[in-house]
């Protein structure tokens, strides 16, 4: 009944993508790769991640019919707009991301901002959001949190940030959530066990929906006995400095 009533429906689909090398089929409701396969235009952050992407979804779908418009830092603001000129003749158009949920930490909510603005159709697909599934997994504070994207790169700003941060966790009893590139991660737990008190709960969740998958939530001063490897490993941070018993 879901997918026959998304056969009816034109708009911009945003197609969430597998966030790991596992099964796709953990991670994607089949209804979201039938959507997929009658698709002829995409808004992609990489095309060749794109193309990768669905032809694992759907080895029959021919990519060379597709076309596809790039949307990503290096994308010019007023070349934006002109991506939703399909879905404005009344063409259903999909949004991927390079990993997850598309508008979610991702460029693609500029072109759903301007789909609001024009009242054009928008639906948004259920799949896998490593920010969401590291929330769940932690044992932190779901009802509160605020992802913060990327900190500061120079190890002094990103420590004074923490610093804040923890500050703001442990007045509000929220759940502070960032990720890092993945080579700088040993980086950022490093500049955690410095800046963060000792019985602040610290959430290290890295190939989440993968066989590596590990989410490992323990006090600052027992990660600080630990030794994990996080080099080149897709990596979401939280901690909680307002629940710490």
């Amino acid at each position: 009944m879901y997918l026959c009533y998304m056969e009816k429906e034109t708009g911009l689909f945003m197609l969430p993508v597998a966030i790991g090398e596992g099964n796709i089929e953990r991670s994607l409701p089949k209804e979201n790769i039938e959507i997929a396969k009658r698709l002829s235009y995409f808004i992609v952050e990489n095309v060749r991640t794109a193309r990768r992407c669905l032809k694992k979804m759907a080895p029959e779908i021919d990519i060379s019919s597709l076309t596809f418009y790039e949307l990503n830092e290096h994308t010019p603001t007023n070349e934006i707009s002109g991506y939703l000129e399909p879905l404005r003749r009344g063409e259903s158009m999909g949004l991927m991301s390079e990993a997850g949920c598309p508008g979610v930490a991702d460029p693609g909510a500029a072109v759903v901002k301007i789909a609001q603005r024009e009242g054009l159709k928008i639906i948004p697909l259920v799949g896998p959001s490593s920010i969401l599934l590291s929330l769940m997994g932690s044992g932190l504070n779901g009802q509160l949190f605020t992802f913060n994207g990327y900190l500061p790169v120079d190890a002094h700003d990103r420590e004074k940030r923490i610093r804040e941060l923890e500050a703001l966790s442990r007045k509000t009893g929220g759940t502070q959530i960032f990720i890092e590139t993945p080579y700088r991660n040993s980086k950022m737990l490093e500049s955690l066990l410095k800046a963060l008190g000792g019985e602040t709960l610290l959430c290290v969740a890295a190939n989440i929906t993968t066989v590596e998958e590990q989410i490992i939530t323990r006090k600052v001063k027992e990660w600080r006995k630990l030794n994990i490897m996080l080099e080149k490993v897709p990596t979401i941070f939280l901690f909680n400095s307002g629940e710490n018993s």
